[in-house]
């Protein structure tokens, strides 16, 4: 029975709608985010570097050089954090065989993903948050697998980000789980991720964020020469190509052709990131990934999980997938000296912030609806509390339909609200919120006519 609303009430909720809003910080996540270390990342990224290559086509054997070296010094840093974790954290270097396909594998290979699972702490809560980035890298020629290439942005960076959120987060506790991977393959086709993703929904892991960190920490492009270290770029689809066919007629009843799960995550990235880190601009990015490119997370969004791709706002094709020479004056090659490492310390602390913030909140609120059984200018929703984690109240979101993200929240202890708002002119949606503060996803409702 949907409760009657005051007319006081009414003006209470009217004000809100238009009130300057305060968000408090997680103190605990507060002191994680201050402890992602600019010197930390500058070491782990010359490391790999002098690795020489992590091609993934390159040596496994040699203890020091190609993607077995690589490989074996991940699992060494997340085996190094797990003494410090209490037992929660362990890791594991995930082989599988591949067969040459004659494209970018000219030969049978052993593709390996380097994971560290922080497990959960409540044993009722199956929810998987998964940050990643991509070992191998690659020279001018991709199946060059000999030469050195050192790979120290494309995807150094994104490894040295899963490798920092690792080593601070191991010393705390989450009821849910999160899993810290550095995957191989992708300059060969994204082959560690497909591996990956199609395992995680073969056995059904409850993976409710993926956050893909490839190029994540250079500040100057080339040719247009702009230098900004304060905007970070988030990439995401808007619908799922596995959903549009099926579900295309709802989706024009709801226009919801901007509320896919992956655009969700974008939304709570640009919002939970600018809330921890300062100085940095969360820019959403209306494309799953960049001009006629993929990455990473493209697998998990094709098997229906929420995930997105964080990358630098102004790319240098100079220092991407380029052996390293001086032409015409002008140097090329993948170098840390051409990185700003206190822009990547910036982004890390942006992927520590919401995994963080993921896994310490609810789960997401359950049947959210919006009520369609009469014309009107009011909007009634209704939901039922989270299956995982303890709700102190709820969110509800509303933003206007050419908005790109929630322009308001409302907190209520309630499961049902009615507001003077018209479900023409809004999209609406809701959060579960616990007792620190920490958000859920957001949820859109489907109609109900009960």
């Amino acid at each position: 029975m949907i409760k009657k609303i005051s007319i006081l009430s009414l003006m209470m909720i009217s004000s809100q709608l238009f009130a300057q809003t305060i968000i408090n910080r997680d103190k605990e996540i507060s002191e994680m985010v201050r402890e992602v270390s600019a010197d930390s990342l500058q070491s782990y990224i010359r490391t790999l570097v002098g690795i020489g290559t992590r091609n993934t086509l390159s040596t496994q054997r040699d203890p020091k050089r190609g993607i077995g070296a690589a490989k074996n010094w991940v699992l060494s840093k997340f085996n190094q954090f797990a003494k410090s974790s209490n037992g929660r954290l362990s890791a594991v270097i995930d082989n599988t065989s591949y067969k040459a396909d004659k494209r970018r594998v000219d030969r049978d290979i052993v593709l390996g993903n380097v994971m560290a699972t922080l497990k959960g702490t409540d044993p009722n809560d199956n929810r998987i948050f998964l940050i990643s980035g991509h070992l191998d890298n690659m020279r001018t020629n991709v199946m060059d697998s000999v030469g050195d290439a050192p790979g120290a942005n494309d995807d150094g960076s994104g490894v040295a980000a899963v490798i920092e959120c690792a080593r601070i987060m191991s010393k705390h506790t989450f009821p849910a789980t999160i899993i810290f991977v550095a995957v191989s393959g992708e300059e060969q086709g994204l082959l560690g991720a497909y591996y990956l993703a199609g395992k995680a929904k073969k056995e059904n892991w409850n993976i409710e964020a993926v956050l893909n960190n490839d190029i994540v920490g250079s500040n100057h492009s080339n040719e247009t020469n702009i230098i900004d270290n304060t905007k970070l770029r988030v990439f995401s689809e808007g619908l799922p190509i596995y959903e549009i066919e099926k579900n295309a007629k709802q989706i024009r009843q709801y226009g919801w052709e901007n509320d896919g799960k992956a655009r969700q995550l974008a939304r709570y990235v640009k919002e939970i990131g600018e809330r921890y880190v300062e100085n940095i601009e969360v820019v959403m990015v209306y494309r799953n990934d960049r001009f006629l490119r993929g990455g990473d997370h493209t697998p998990y969004v094709e098997q229906g999980y929420a995930a997105v791709r964080l990358t630098e706002m102004n790319e240098n094709f100079n220092h991407q997938h380029k052996d390293v020479h001086v032409e015409n004056g002008i140097q090329f090659g993948d170098l840390p000296e051409f990185m700003d490492f206190e822009y990547l310390r910036k982004n890390t602390a942006v992927n520590l912030a919401n995994l963080a913030s993921l896994a310490k909140a609810p789960s997401m609120p359950t049947e959210v609806k919006i009520e369609a059984k009469r014309l009107g200018n009011f909007t009634t929703l209704t939901w039922d509390a989270p299956k995982m984690g303890k709700a102190k109240g709820y969110y509800v979101l509303m933003r206007e339909t050419t908005s790109a993200f929630w322009q308001k929240k409302i907190f209520t202890t309630d499961r049902e609200m009615v507001l003077p708002i018209s479900k023409d002119n809004y999209f609406f949606a809701v959060q579960s919120v616990n007792d620190s503060g920490n958000e859920s996803l957001a949820v859109v409702p489907t109609a109900t006519r009960r």
